[in-house]
């Protein structure tokens, strides 16, 4: 058989696919897993939005191709969003691309703009996808880190003034996966500065944005003024709305940008389905209070994960923003080398001997090493079970490899 592509050498397996292999395994053996790994909303998404759905699949003439920019009213309900929430004016013509959910915009927009020998910036920890997307292009990754000590926000100063010139994309992405870290309009007022001293475009991830806490309001990037010149905003209705399935996202801001994506995509998919799209369009413009009594939910979730984590010795902070708690496992310094924990074996200790499952912070990149992220996404009653296990466990120790009839490592 012909040999696969190049490329996919350099592609490693996407994480959360093989450590849903791990979490079967353990299911297959008996455990009753609580799903705490993945930010996979599980509640519905507004009764009128399913209604709209269903309203609009029982027409005929909705079942065709359905264009491949979106339709108008979609597009013009997405720039009726923006202006609403963020104060941000963008032409529903030129400045707005509907997505398939996020994630393809992530990966497309490398494609479009990134090639052999080209460059892009980004962060670490960070979303899997904008290293993978590079990698898919051809294309080198130079990483910065995000540190706690500066709230897990990059010192553009000490990204090498010759990477800088030589890049074409830089990713930022704030309320922050997995840390959960949030930025000012001061600071995106750098981020910018430094885009456009540097020639770059500067892709800014934004799922999170309606997911936030105690009165937090999180800005866009288009907010800093002439920021739409070098920046392009990826947001979803996955995290909003919660209707990750129904893959509905949108890019929004440069121009150019936008038509490169739209490029791309044109030669990949044939549009969103149309029902998908006027379902979209409620969503967008939903009562803000049934964000406000969702996010009390997920709040009150974080609250309990907080307390079951302490039960264990973990500290952890509730964030402003987003889905997760990010948190430090126990520190390596209290032992040797050889014993030292590491994510990934933390993670499958709470998977095999609790059944609590996590993610690993090396999911995120090297700099996720030394931490997990705890998602607030499985119903209360289990959150509240995962509380009471965290609570009881004793956590051995020193860290081992799991062995006998619980290895899990096997799975892949």
């Amino acid at each position: 058989m012909t040999r696969h592509a190049e490329r996919l050498f350099n592609l490693p397996p996407y994480p959360f696919a093989q450590w849903a292999d791990h979490v079967a395994t353990a299911q297959q053996q008996g455990l009753d897993v609580i799903r705490l790994d993945i930010g996979n909303p599980d509640m519905p998404p507004p009764k009128n939005v399913i209604e709209t759905l269903c309203r609009a699949a029982h027409q005929p003439g909705h079942h065709g191709y359905p264009g491949y920019r979106g339709i108008a009213a979609l597009r013009k309900a997405i720039a009726t969003y923006y202006d609403r929430q963020f104060g941000v004016r963008l032409d529903p013509d030129s400045e707005i691309s509907p997505l398939l959910g996020s994630k393809e915009g992530l990966i497309n927009i490398a494609l479009a703009y990134l090639g052999p020998a080209d460059v892009a910036l980004v962060p670490d920890p960070g979303y899997t996808p904008y290293t993978r997307g590079t990698i898919l292009a051809d294309a080198d990754v130079f990483t910065f880190p995000l540190r706690p000590a500066q709230g897990f926000l990059p010192d553009f100063d000490a990204i090498p003034p010759n990477v800088a010139r030589s890049a074409k994309l830089m990713w930022l992405n704030y309320p922050n996966n997995p840390t959960g870290a949030t930025a000012d309009l001061d600071f995106l007022r750098r981020a910018v500065d430094f885009a456009r001293r540097h020639d770059l475009l500067l892709c800014y991830d934004a799922p999170y944005v309606d997911v936030t806490y105690g009165g937090y309001e999180a800005p866009s990037v288009l907010q800093v003024p002439g920021a739409v010149d070098v920046a392009l905003e990826f947001n979803s209705l996955s995290k909003m709305a919660n209707m990750a399935g129904w893959r509905l996202g949108m890019a929004v801001g440069n121009a150019q940008a936008v038509k490169a994506l739209t490029q791309v995509k044109s030669n990949i998919d044939s549009g969103i389905f149309l029902p998908l799209q006027e379902a979209a369009i409620t969503a967008l413009s939903m009562d803000p209070s049934w964000i406000v009594d969702r996010n009390r939910i997920y709040e009150e979730r974080l609250e309990l994960l907080e307390a079951g984590l302490r039960g264990i010795g973990l500290q952890a902070s509730r964030p402003r923003a987003t889905l997760y708690l990010w948190t430090r496992i126990p520190d390596a310094s209290q032992g040797s080398d050889a014993d030292a924990w590491t994510s990934e074996v933390f993670a499958k200790t709470l998977l095999q001997e609790i059944g609590i499952a996590v993610a690993p912070g090396t999911f995120f990149g090297p700099g996720g090493e030394g931490f997990i992220r705890v998602s607030a996404t499985a119903p209360t009653d289990r959150i509240e079970e995962a509380k009471r296990r965290l609570e009881t466990f004793e956590l051995p120790p020193s860290p081992a490899e799991p062995q006998s009839k619980k290895d899990l490592t096997g799975a892949q």
